[in-house]
């Protein structure tokens, strides 16, 4: 439950930000001028935070819409990602967001009619090609629908621009709003995956991967397109029997042509977020593995990536196409 919600004095009046705020009648309101004054704060520690976040509601004044990093992306010709949000319900062992920043707190930014106008500037500049938004980027796109009111808010702007695709990342089972929305054949609702035995030390938070499986079947039972991610892939002890038995559940479950694409990728940090994250988490497994390569990233030994790679690759087409699988490796 949020106990304390800080808002921005130019925002106060916005209507998102009165929408969000009827949601929380019994919260202790904080005026401020910049959000800045609060998310960027030294000395935060995130894990302290984390146990009881605060909500911050502020304006975005620029980069509403950037282009993703080198080696993000599932085919299309250019791809970009925005940020309505940061930081994330969940409280998953290695997100890179607790490197990232320095505040646990979450951060709405209420000015959606911005972020929805420069989507469709970036939509009239490349017509004729095929081009991809990923939200969930810094955030779960659909684990605070029930404050934001993001997808219901955001589908319709992409309805009839079948050249651009939105892709939803998430974790969340919630299919209520999709429920009430037509489905659009340029929405993915793709969904972070990992073997259950392994989600269930590492996702914390965040619900089974069996829930997450059976609200996928039900939203490919609405018409809605899936994706499947596979990002990071985790070492652990029997690895290849516990992916190979994920990729089962999964394709029994759910009909190959209601899956759009599936994407593997490493998992990887900057060394800066990577000393951050390991100071929160020196006893987890997950980073046993891992060391600094020469390009001061922390990652798994390259062989070790490539076989993880190459066995989850192959053993997914068993199941589906080799053109509906890419690799992801910002």
């Amino acid at each position: 439950m949020i106990e304390t919600i800080y808002i921005e004095k130019e925002i106060e009046d916005n209507s998102k930000t009165i929408q969000i705020l009827r949601k929380f009648k019994n919260a202790r309101k904080i005026s401020i001028d910049r959000y800045g004054e609060i998310f960027n704060r030294k000395n935060q520690n995130f894990r302290v935070q984390k146990i009881n976040p605060s909500l911050i509601l502020a304006r975005k004044h620029k980069g509403f819409v950037l282009p993703t990093p080198v080696g993000f992306g599932i085919g299309d010709q250019k791809n970009f990602y925005f940020s309505h949000m940061y930081n994330c319900l969940y409280d998953c062992s290695y997100c890179f967001l607790q490197g990232m920043y320095s505040s646990a707190n979450y951060l709405i930014f209420v000015n959606f009619d911005d972020f929805k106008k420069e989507i469709k500037q970036v939509m009239e500049r490349n017509m004729g090609e095929n081009i991809s938004f990923f939200s969930g980027y810094d955030c779960d796109s659909v684990a605070m629908e029930s404050v934001t009111n993001f997808i219901n808010d955001f589908i319709p702007t992409f309805r009839g621009h079948e050249n651009a695709l939105i892709e939803l990342r998430t974790k969340s089972v919630q299919t209520r709003i999709f429920e009430k929305l037509e489905p659009i054949s340029n929405c993915v609702i793709a969904y972070s995956l990992m073997p259950e035995e392994l989600a269930v030390k590492l996702d914390k938070k965040a619900p089974s991967v069996s829930s997450r499986i059976s609200a996928m079947k039900k939203l490919s039972a609405m018409g809605w397109k899936i994706g499947l991610r596979f990002d990071p892939l985790i070492y652990s002890n029997n690895w290849k029997i516990k992916y190979q038995s994920l990729f089962k559940e999964i394709y029994s479950e759910i009909k190959e042509e209601s899956i759009h694409s599936v994407s593997l990728g490493p998992l990887r940090f900057p060394k800066a977020y990577f000393n951050k994250i390991f100071g929160y988490h020196r006893g987890e497994e997950v980073f046993s593995q891992m060391d600094i390569n020469s390009a001061n990233v922390v990652s798994y030994d390259k062989a070790l990536e490539y076989e993880m790679n190459t066995f989850c690759k192959n053993d997914l087409l068993k199941y589906c196409n080799e053109n509906k699988v890419f690799h992801c490796y910002s």
